[in-house]
C-alpha cells in the first residue's frame, strides 16, 4: 500500500504540491488524475524517492522508498519511458537493470515476452517508435516482480491493440493483489480500467472515490426527449407539463428536450396525459470525462483560447506564384486575365520563330518600376499613380529585376 501523510513540495516560490494525503490500496487499479501541471508527476517523484518533500512523507507498505531492502523487487515504476541508453539493445538494457537487482537474466526474455519485444530483444533502443519505448518502459517495470506498480501515462504512443494490452494486464496485476497506481490524461481509458480515483488540482487533493461515486457526485443524469419533428405545439405542451411537475427542460439544437428532475416513468405519464406522442425517451447518464471537466474547471492552469487570425489567408507578394496556386498575383496569369501589375515578364523561351508576338509581354506602362528615393520604403506606391521614369542605374524595360532583398519581402507582406 502507498500512503501519502501531509505531502508538500516547494521549488522556491512555487508551490507543486501541497498537504496532499491519501492511500493507495491493493488489489485494485488507482487512476491518478489531474490537469497539466497540478503536481501529479511531481508527487510519484516524491513516491519513488527521486524527489524530497519539502513537508509530510509517503511511505510504501509503511517505509519510504530509500529505505526498502532491494526496492527494485518490490516497486516497479514506468514514469519517463525514454530513460534508456540508445545504444543498448532490448535486452541488454533489461539485463543490466536485473544484474543491479539480483534478478536472474531468465527473467529479461520473460518480461521481453510479456510486452510483445521478443522479435526486437536485439535491436537498440533509439531506433524504436513511442510505442515500443512504452513497452520496454512497462517490461523494466515488470522485472522485479513487484507488488506495487506506478505508471505515469502508459498507453501514451500505443496502437488500439496495445491500449487493450495494458488495460488487461493492469487488471490482471491488481486482481493478483497488487498495488496499481496509474496517471493518464485518457479519461475514457481510465473509465474502463480504473476501480478508484484520486484527482488533484494545484497541487492539492481534489477527490478521494471510486469511479462510479466520482460521477455520481459529479454530474447529473437526464433524460432525453423527442416530439415528431416539425410540430411544435405537443413539444410546448410537454414542455410545459414537465415544468409544471418539477422538472427542468432545456431545448437541445437537434429539436429534441433535455429533462432532469423527473424520472422516465413520470416523464412517459406526463407526456400521455398531455396526449404528446414520444419519437424518443432515453436515459444519459454522464461520463467520467464530463464529470471530470466539471469538477476540474476550476484549477486548470493552461487554457487556451481561439486564434483571432483564424481564417486569414496568406498571401504570396504580387508576381509570386506558389506551384499550382491561382490567385492575382500567379504567373503566367489565367487567359483572358491581365498580367500583374510591377511584375517584369520572363525572357521568351528557345525555339520561339523571330518576330512571333511574346505571348508574355505587358504593356510598358504595367513593366516594373524601381521606388522613388523621396518614397517611404514601409508606403508603396499606389497603383494608380502615375508611372515615373526609372532612375539612374534602374533596370531597363522588358528586363527582370534584381532579386528582391529580405526588406523588399517585408514591405510586399
Amino acid at each position: 500500500m502507498i500512503e501519502a501523510v501531509g505531502l508538500t513540495k516547494r521549488y522556491g516560490a512555487k508551490t507543486a504540491v501541497y498537504n496532499l494525503s491519501f492511500q493507495v490500496k491493493p488489489g485494485m487499479v488507482t487512476g491518478f488524475l489531474g490537469p497539466n501541471g497540478s503536481g501529479k508527476s511531481t508527487t510519484m517523484r516524491m513516491i519513488l524517492g527521486l524527489d524530497t518533500p519539502t513537508e509530510g512523507h509517503v511511505t510504501i507498505g509503511g517505509h519510504p522508498y530509500r529505505r526498502l531492502p532491494n526496492a527494485p523487487r518490490q516497486v516497479g515504476a514506468l514514469l519517463d519511458a525514454k530513460a534508456v541508453h540508445g545504444g543498448r539493445s532490448a535486452y541488454s538494457h533489461l539485463l543490466s537493470l536485473a544484474q543491479l537487482s539480483g534478478i536472474p537474466a531468465r527473467r529479461v526474455d520473460e518480461v521481453l515476452g510479456v510486452v510483445g519485444l521478443q522479435d526486437v530483444a536485439k535491436k537498440r533502443s533509439k531506433g524504436f517508435s513511442l510505442g515500443m519505448g512504452q513497452r520496454l518502459g512497462i517490461a523494466a517495470a515488470l522485472l522485479g516482480d513487484p507488488q506495487v506498480l506506478l505508471f505515469d501515462e502508459p498507453v501514451n504512443g500505443l496502437d488500439p491493440e496495445g491500449i487493450l494490452w495494458i488495460r488487461n494486464l493492469m487488471k490482471r496485476l491488481a486482481s493478483e493483489g497488487r498495488t496499481v497506481f496509474v496517471s493518464s490524461h485518457l479519461m475514457s481509458e481510465m473509465a474502463l480500467t480504473a476501480d478508484h480515483l484520486i484527482v488533484i488540482g494545484r497541487g492539492q487533493l481534489l477527490a478521494d472515490m471510486s469511479v462510479k461515486d466520482f460521477i455520481a457526485h459529479n454530474s447529473a443524469d437526464f433524460a432525453r426527449v423527442r416530439t415528431p419533428d416539425g410540430e411544435t405545439g405537443p413539444r410546448d405542451r410537454l414542455s410545459a407539463a414537465l415544468t409544471e411537475a418539477g422538472g427542468h427542460v432545456q431545448p437541445e439544437p437537434d429539436g429534441a428536450l433535455r429533462v432532469s428532475g423527473l424520472p422516465l416513468p413520470r416523464i412517459s405519464d406526463l407526456a400521455h396525459e398531455a396526449d404528446v406522442r414520444l419519437w424518443e425517451l432515453s436515459p444519459h447518464s454522464a461520463s467520467l470525462e464530463e464529470a471530470y471537466m466539471r469538477m476540474t474547471q476550476g484549477a486548470v492552469d493552461y487554457r487556451s483560447t481561439e486564434d483571432m487570425r483564424a481564417g486569414l489567408r496568406t498571401q504570396a507578394p504580387v508576381g509570386y506564384a506558389q506551384p499550382g496556386a491561382q490567385h492575382p498575383g500567379a504567373w503566367p496569369p489565367p487567359q483572358g486575365a491581365a498580367a500583374p501589375v510591377g511584375y517584369a515578364p520572363p525572357v521568351p523561351t528557345q525555339g520561339q520563330a523571330p518576330g512571333q508576338p511574346n505571348p508574355y509581354a505587358v504593356p510598358p506602362q504595367q513593366a516594373w518600376q524601381p521606388p522613388q528615393a523621396s518614397q517611404s520604403q514601409h508606403q508603396p506606391q499606389s497603383q494608380h499613380q502615375p508611372p515615373q521614369a526609372p532612375a539612374s542605374g534602374a533596370a531597363p524595360e522588358g528586363a527582370a529585376p534584381a532579386e528582391p532583398t529580405e526588406r523588399d519581402s517585408e514591405d510586399a507582406r
